[in-house]
């Protein structure tokens, strides 16, 4: 009883009225703070980490019981396990940790903060380009012909082109639906698209662990969810069951989308706005920027 009272006294203390005076530095320290735990919470809630966090919560709960019974054997296993934990939620959470790293190199903070002077005109692909893959898309749709077309953006595919058979072609409605006809050898798997070429066919694409995903859905939606999951490419799936139009991009996946909403998505995924930067210290939003 007397170890609970000083246990309870200790953790009281924290709570006592600073003498210090609070600085501009305590602020921001308190800000960051916020912010790195709302960003953790937040990309707990949007993955699979928040049913492993509440397994671990369990255990700190048991860990935390056998300190207060003074549970020395199972004291002992702990700090010799502590180091093994660790390692080994490293490696459970990999999949998760790589994606939060990958989405913070993609929000590019210095360029937004710090912009210069530059006219540069970003176009991925020509408007013919998605022309021929909405028109490709909606004859395979009537057709119940199976497709899944990646579209590369600023992260490479050249580790899932590896996987499939080069085709170096220029992007055409006829060729991709060529490509995916049934019974011929190269439409099993993914087309990876480039620019105005498809670069490579029979591609294999990561599936994605994601339980959210409807039952419905087989391996060819889970590859292309899977893919955007680990790059920040687009990917068209078009069902062989309902001949459905689905549009996958960083992990979410739009569903049953009809010809113009899906010309919307590739025109959004093509950046062929011109850009023009003005040097200011924060970037705002132009009538003509994306």
């Amino acid at each position: 009883m007397g170890n609970l009272k000083v246990l309870l006294r200790n953790y009281l203390s924290w709570f006592t009225t600073p003498t210090a005076a609070i600085t501009v530095t305590d602020i921001l320290e308190i800000l960051i703070l916020a912010f790195l735990v709302y960003s953790f919470l937040l990309w707990v809630k949007n993955t699979r980490a928040w049913t492993l966090l509440k397994g671990i919560m369990v255990l700190v709960i048991c860990v935390s019981i056998t300190y207060l019974l003074h549970m020395d054997t199972l004291i002992f296993i702990v700090n010799r396990g502590i180091d093994i934990a660790i390692t080994a939620a490293i490696v459970i959470f990999q999949p998760e940790l790589r994606r939060a790293l990958e989405r913070i190199g993609e929000k590019q903070i210095v360029s937004s903060l710090l912009p210069i002077d530059s006219n540069r005109v970003t176009e991925r692909f020509s408007d013919k380009t998605v022309n021929e893959i909405v028109k490709a898309c909606t004859e395979m749709g009537k057709a119940k012909t199976g497709a899944l077309i990646v579209i590369e953006q600023n992260v490479k595919l050249d580790e899932y082109e590896r996987t499939g058979i080069v085709i170096d072609s220029v992007v055409t409605s006829q060729i991709l639906i060529n490509i995916f006809e049934h019974n011929t050898p190269l439409h099993d798997g993914a087309v990876v698209v480039r620019g105005n070429r498809i670069t490579a066919a029979t591609c294999y694409l990561p599936l994605s662990d994601n339980m959210m995903l409807s039952k419905e859905l087989g391996t060819r939606h889970r590859a292309g969810v899977g893919i955007s999951e680990v790059t920040d490419s687009l990917t068209v799936i078009v069902s062989e069951e309902t001949g459905a139009i689905s549009v996958a991009y960083k992990g979410e996946l739009l569903r049953k989308v009809s010809q113009e909403e899906l010309r919307a998505q590739l025109v959004m995924a093509q950046n062929k706005t011109s850009q023009q930067k003005k040097f200011r210290f924060w970037k705002g939003w132009n009538k003509n920027e994306i």
